[in-house]
């Protein structure tokens, strides 16, 4: 985000940034342009996570749920953004976030230079796109996404965007469609996806609260649910490391998912 945030001129920045969001985006935004001294709106929708929304309020953000749902909430975003005059700061489609979002991987390549595989979930394929120009010719990456939410296999498979119903328990990755650029980059860096059940969502998240004591959502345990679930396909001398972003998960939601044992 600050990477995104850097590039606005004056006027732009005095006209503020309008994002969109189900609730990880939203904060981050919110976070960095109040660092930045800019005025931040985020366009959320009913039934996203109150956690998340209030969140973001609390970071600075102004957050605007009109919309029933995150296609809907599309529509709502271009049509604040003609009327507000604000800059979009993409999820996933732009390439000075994805920018950003790749500095994931040099931090991790520069902290475990063993590392061979990178696994990572995938919501609009914006991390995953700029995790796989960083980790380009030193890694091999693989995206997981929920069976429910596919947007990246889908757009892999007809080799363009295209819209799908996102209805996963793991929130932070239901995005309505892949970015464009996301696919081209994911098509370039010869990107596989891979899918994991709900089931296997929380049997990572168990174990990531369980085992490795992190307080991860479900969007963040999904890469660690493919490894468990032996679905990404690994050698002898493989040097694993599972990407968990994101820990804003609902007490509520974290309760009935370690109840079910």
């Amino acid at each position: 985000m600050l990477t995104k945030l850097a590039s606005l001129t004056p006027d732009e920045k005095a006209a503020g940034v309008i994002a969109i969001s189900a609730g990880n985006h939203a904060q981050a935004v919110a976070w960095a342009a109040a660092s930045e001294g800019i005025d931040a709106l985020v366009v959320m929708w009913r039934g996203a996570s109150e956690q998340k929304i209030a969140a973001a309020m609390e970071y600075g953000a102004s957050v605007d749920t009109e919309a029933s749902g995150s296609p809907e909430a599309f529509e709502r975003l271009e049509q604040l953004t003609r009327e507000t005059g604000r800059t979009l700061v993409h999820p996933f489609d732009d390439p000075l976030v994805q920018a950003g979002q790749g500095t994931v991987a040099l931090e991790l390549l520069e902290d475990a230079p063993e590392t061979t595989t990178i696994v990572v979930p995938v919501g609009g394929g914006g991390l995953i796109s700029g995790i796989a120009a960083a980790a380009a010719g030193r890694a091999h990456v693989v995206a997981v996404e929920p069976e429910q939410s596919p947007a990246l296999h889908e757009a892999l498979l007809a080799g363009e965007p295209v819209a799908v119903h996102p209805t996963s328990i793991a929130d932070g990755l239901g995005a309505p469609f892949a970015g464009r650029s996301a696919v081209a980059a994911c098509v370039e860096y010869g990107i596989e996806s891979v899918l994991v059940t709900e089931t296997e969502i929380e049997e990572g998240f168990r174990f990531l609260y369980q085992r490795a004591k992190l307080a991860a959502e479900p969007a963040g345990a999904a890469a660690v649910a493919a490894l468990l679930a032996g679905k990404v396909p690994l050698d002898g001398g493989s040097t694993v490391t599972a990407i968990v972003s994101g820990g804003n998960v609902a007490a509520e939601t974290a309760v009935a998912i370690l109840a079910r044992l």
